[in-house]
């Protein structure tokens, strides 16, 4: 196994202008896992409870998508339900249910210690540092957080920002962290934190990628349809990581056109509810969108 995620699975339900879904499968590694399934082998580590359907299950082992790590506990998995306007930006929080996710312990199972790519999902990061006391000498770790992380565990946060390559953060969370407005200096504050490359993720208006080779931006591709942006940014870094493991890329000089790749997928997931674009998702069509995207910025 070369890419390894540690985050959650959950059951959401989801509202928008064209629809609700009840009980659908959701979670960071969920969308994270089947995204990076497209480049490479890929592990979780995660928590459900005894009403986690097997059909999910299911799904990831079709996808031969190791879940040695998936403990299933007594009680009721992670659960959120979302609502969202005819913007389809930040949706309202109706309920957050942490479940058997508020316990989550991860232990890494032997056989995943020696995985070369390691992603930490957005969970607390006292959990993240355990997760990299347990790994053995990974060639690249990236990480996503949450402005409730940046608020209420900035220390732990910035101890794990130290032992991390690469942080994948949206704009707002960007700002918060180095505690500056403006989005370059933001960034530079945030890389001195540590990390080789930050990835600004920006939904609609793309993704910027910071390093000492400096800025690079992808645009995001331009949607007739949009139904549900649930976890674009998760497979947004499934799609990073799964084409950076799958190549053994390890410095930033080869990061570019991973993050290309990372929107195409996104740009997939937002097409239909939950995970089922991502689960029908064919290779050509990867490819011919990544075409697309190439062409949206050349010049003639």
């Amino acid at each position: 196994m070369k890419l390894l995620v540690v985050g959650s699975m959950a059951l959401d339900t989801i509202e928008t202008p064209f629809g609700k879904e009840e009980g659908i499968l959701g979670g960071s590694a969920s969308f994270f896992s089947l995204a990076a399934n497209m480049f490479t082998e890929v592990g979780i580590v995660a928590v459900v409870g005894n009403d986690f359907p097997e059909a999910h299950l299911n799904l990831f082992r079709s996808k031969n998508i190791e879940l040695e790590g998936v403990t299933k506990v007594e009680g009721e998995t992670f659960k959120w339900e979302g609502r969202y306007g005819y913007d389809l930006g930040d949706p309202d929080t109706l309920g957050t249910y942490l479940n058997v996710f508020e316990n989550f312990d991860p232990v890494i199972p032997e056989s995943y210690r020696d995985t070369d790519y390691v992603f930490l999902a957005n969970i607390d990061p006292e959990l993240q540092l355990s997760v990299l006391k347990q790994v053995r000498e990974p060639k690249l770790v990236a990480c996503d957080t949450m402005n409730y992380w940046i608020d209420n565990k900035p220390e732990e946060l910035k101890e794990v920002l130290k032992h991390v390559d690469v942080l994948l953060i949206n704009d707002s969370e960007t700002r918060a962290l180095a505690e500056e407005p403006r989005i370059t200096r933001a960034a530079r504050a945030v890389l001195d934190m540590g990390p080789k490359v930050l990835i600004v993720k920006r939904g609609e208006y793309g993704a910027l990628m910071f390093s000492d080779d400096g800025i690079f931006w992808a645009p995001s591709y331009p949607l007739e349809e949009v139904i549900d942006p649930t976890g674009a940014g998760d497979t947004f870094a499934g799609g990073f990581m799964g084409y950076i493991a799958g190549h053994g890329i390890t410095e930033p000089s080869g990061f570019k056109t991973a993050v290309v790749y990372g929107s195409v997928i996104a740009s997939f997931t937002v097409e239909n509810f939950s995970v089922r674009r991502l689960s029908s998702l064919k290779d050509e069509e990867i490819e011919t969108r990544f075409s697309e995207f190439l062409r949206l910025s050349k010049l003639d």
